[in-house]
């Protein structure tokens, strides 16, 4: 594939049937693996773009996601989602304007999510979410780009595990353009079930960072698409401390062995 246009038109193929998976790289180098692995589609994860700068998820600028994007989305060919928060604003304006800059990477799709930030009131009031959503939305057509929008329900995440109120969100951003809904942290096919069957026939993306669900499981409740947040590099990471402990702690280095072939998976 060669520009955003024909990235557009083979994501949203690839929403209209059928069930996909979307791993989630952290920087080129992991892009470009999971690509020659075959995967039809990437995701990026701010979790795991945060951690390469040394800093949490919620510290990581909007001038960093926008560099970052554009690492990701020039270094493959495959359609690539943006993990793009809740658009780094306060106000639709803002959030508009950050979506605008953001389908200039040359990503093919990207999310808005209803965190607050706040912990003590973690979800945007409906009526924000649906109007930075909408805004979003509005962002994405006056660009002409087609770059699919996914609607994020943050629930589950933060504290606030209410399915009915997860489904009534979920409509709500359908109805104010979403093209993909999404609501992260679900841990049963019950709930999986339910939320693809309410907002049917919008595609419904799946995370998947806990062995509770397989590809198979989530084709047959209907889900059309799969990520894997930042659970990819924390594996990573967990690679990296095994080693790195045992050295500093036994000074031997066992986890050296097995280790793979990098220089032969990313060559072209």
């Amino acid at each position: 594939m060669g520009t955003q246009a024909d990235r557009v038109a083979e994501f949203r193929r690839l929403h209209a049937s059928g069930c996909f998976v979307m791993p989630n790289p952290w920087d080129a180098g992991t892009a470009r693996a999971l690509e020659q692995l075959g995967f039809p589609a990437l995701a990026t994860t701010s979790a795991g773009l945060a951690w390469t700068l040394g800093v949490t998820d919620t510290e990581v600028t909007v001038d960093q996601t926008l560099a970052h994007l554009r690492v990701v989305a020039d270094v493959v060919r495959v359609p690539v989602n943006a993990d793009f928060q809740a658009g780094f604003a306060d106000s639709p304006s803002g959030v508009a304007a950050n979506v605008a800059r953001a389908v200039d990477t040359g990503i093919a799709g990207l999310s808005i999510e209803d965190a607050s930030g706040d912990p003590a009131d973690p979800l945007l009031e409906l009526d924000v979410a649906v109007a930075r959503l909408a805004a979003a939305r509005r962002a994405i057509d006056e660009s002409g780009s087609g770059v699919l929008l996914t609607g994020r329900s943050e629930g589950f995440v933060v504290g606030r595990p209410d399915l009915d109120e997860t489904v009534r969100r979920l409509l709500a951003y359908a109805e104010a353009g979403a093209d993909c809904l999404y609501a992260p942290r679900l841990t049963t096919l019950e709930q999986v079930e339910t939320v693809v069957s309410a907002v049917a026939p919008r595609p419904v993306n799946l995370l998947a960072n806990a062995p509770f669900v397989t590809v198979a499981e989530a084709e047959r409740l209907g889900v059309r698409r799969i990520s894997v947040g930042g659970t990819l590099a924390r594996a990573a990471w967990g690679g990296f401390l095994e080693a790195a402990r045992e050295i500093a702690g036994a000074g031997t280095f066992t986890a050296f062995e097995g280790l793979p072939d990098v220089e032969g998976l990313l060559a072209r």
